[in-house]
């Protein structure tokens, strides 16, 4: 005997069908392996939209809450572009002055993630660590049970 294939969607229209007929809410959750919540929420989902309300809706977020307005984002890129050797705070500043009260003002992270995004950040020089602390000879047990001495502040 061959597996039987079913879709979620399949699945849903078979639990429908089985209200429509008449049969319990309960008794059809229990043998779906559903929660009565979920139950009512397919089942109103239908009566709502019909047979569309039983495909697989997306997950994405319908908004992101904390994205920054597109011309808000351009305005820093322009003016990382206008003075190319300020940095995320001095922008910042510079937009609270000119956005005074118009739109939520972004964190000077944000501004620097903005900075970041568009290739406009450039990386910090390292330091050059050549001139290392170099060890007494004391310090420096070549054989077993060589002296070596440890500092004491104490």
């Amino acid at each position: 005997m061959p597996w039987r294939e079913t879709s979620v969607m399949e699945e849903r229209l078979r639990f429908v069908a089985r209200l429509l007929e008449g049969e319990g809410m309960s008794d059809v959750c229990r043998e779906f392996g559903i929660s009565l919540k979920t139950g009512y929420k397919i089942f109103n989902r239908y009566k709502d939209e019909g047979l569309d309300a039983l495909t697989d809706r997306s997950r994405r977020p319908v908004r992101y809450a904390n994205q920054l307005p597109e011309p808000v984002t351009v305005m820093i890129v322009r003016l990382k572009k206008e003075k190319p050797y300020w940095g995320a705070r001095k922008i910042r500043e510079l937009l609270v002055k000119r956005l005074a009260g118009d739109v939520r003002i972004p964190a000077t992270s944000t501004v620097h993630a903005v900075l970041d995004r568009h290739g406009l950040v450039s990386q910090a020089r390292k330091r050059n660590r050549a001139n290392k602390a170099v060890g007494t000879v004391l310090g420096e047990a070549l054989a077993p049970n060589d002296l070596w001495c440890a500092d004491f502040k104490g």
